[in-house]
C-alpha cells in the first residue's frame, strides 16, 4: 500500500506558476501510475494528467495542454505537476492518485491511492 502526499498549492494571480509535488511513502512510487485529478468548487472530480512508470510517456486533458507539465523523480518517490499561465478556471483541489494500471488512465475509478489534496486558486 502507498500512501501519497501532495504540496505546493495556494494562491497565484492569473498567468503566474505553481509546481505541486506528490510524495510517496510506504512502497516505492516507481511501481506505479500515476496521475493527477482535480476538483473545481461544486463539480466533479476530473482528470488532468498522468504518467507511466519511467515517466517515459505522459497524457494531458485538453485545457492543460501546453501549460501543465508532469514529470516524476522515482529516486525521490515523488511526482510534479508544473503549471504555468494559470486561469481563473484552474482553481481547484488538486489530487494525486496511483495505481498499477500498466496503462495511463483517465478516469477516477482507475486508480485506488489517493492524496488528501491540495488547494491552488487563481485569481483574476
Amino acid at each position: 500500500q502507498v500512501a501519497l502526499v501532495e504540496s505546493g498549492g495556494g494562491p497565484v494571480q492569473a498567468g503566474g506558476s505553481l509546481r505541486l509535488s506528490c510524495t510517496a511513502s510506504g512502497r516505492t512510487l516507481s511501481g506505479y501510475e500515476v496521475a493527477w485529478f482535480r476538483q473545481p468548487p461544486s463539480k466533479v472530480r476530473e482528470f488532468v494528467a498522468a504518467i507511466t512508470r519511467d515517466g517515459g510517456n505522459t497524457y494531458y486533458t485538453g485545457p492543460v495542454k501546453g501549460r501543465f507539465t508532469m514529470s516524476r523523480d522515482n529516486a525521490k518517490n515523488t511526482v510534479y505537476l508544473q503549471m504555468n499561465s494559470l486561469k481563473p478556471e484552474d482553481t481547484a483541489v488538486y489530487y494525486c492518485a496511483a495505481d498499477t494500471t500498466g496503462t495511463l488512465r483517465i478516469r477516477v475509478y482507475d486508480y485506488t491511492y489517493w492524496g488528501q489534496g491540495t488547494q491552488v486558486t487563481v485569481s483574476s
